[in-house]
């Protein structure tokens, strides 16, 4: 029974949880935000929910670019090179992000009857992203049983794992990493040097994967 909507952004996490709960996925939903890498990242989710057989929508934010202070949504230069963390971060966060997704999700997975909506959000966010924290998404589920007719729930079963763990499930699942997005620069190609490029290729790294993406960098 597919009883599930999934917020697909086209990165390794959501693409990792996509083909392993595949079964129970009615729809994939993506956002585009305004941000630097939704040209990036938006064709490989549909490309992944087309090669399983999901429908996949893309939702239109445009009002978060217009009126959320955010490097990611300003340009490419304005994203930090080094590690992935909270110092160097910070600029990053997309005020309320998850929040306005996983609101968005609710009502479309209430309005074609089904009960649960995922979200890849990991381990390593929760320093940074307060949107991705474990009380987030518990007062977010919260929140969105009470307001639904249908109970839904929001399911984040990988919120205490790190990145490295979800690369290791992907990998069993035979999902080629190259086929995902992480930069936040949104160049052509990643570049290698942006906090994320730093954890995607720290991840990897750690789960014992071969890193096939094309680096600037």
């Amino acid at each position: 029974m597919k009883d599930s909507v999934i917020v697909v952004s086209g990165g390794m996490d959501s693409i990792t949880l996509l083909y392993e709960k595949k079964d129970e996925i009615a729809l994939g939903i993506s956002f585009d935000y305004g941000s630097n890498h939704n040209h990036n990242e938006l064709p490989l989710a549909a490309l992944h929910c087309q090669r399983l057989g999901i429908a996949h929508v893309v939702i239109p934010l445009g009002f978060m670019h217009q009126y959320f202070k955010s490097s990611l949504l300003e340009s490419g230069a304005s994203i930090p090179d080094g590690s992935y963390d909270e110092d160097n971060m910070k600029s990053t966060v997309v005020p309320f992000r998850n929040g306005i997704m996983l609101a968005v999700a609710a009502g479309i997975a209430e309005s074609n009857g089904l009960t649960k909506v995922l979200i890849a959000n990991h381990g390593g966010d929760h320093t940074i992203y307060p949107d991705c924290r474990p009380e987030f998404i518990a007062a977010m589920d919260a929140a969105v049983e009470a307001g639904t007719f249908a109970n839904v729930h929001v399911v984040a079963p990988y919120t205490n794992i790190s990145k490295a763990d979800i690369a290791r499930r992907g990998s069993s699942l035979g999902i080629d990493y190259a086929e995902t997005w992480s930069c936040y620069k949104g160049g052509d190609v990643h570049c290698g040097t942006c906090g994320t490029c730093v954890e995607r290729k720290e991840a990897l790294r750690e789960a014992g994967i071969e890193d096939n993406t094309k680096y600037e960098r």
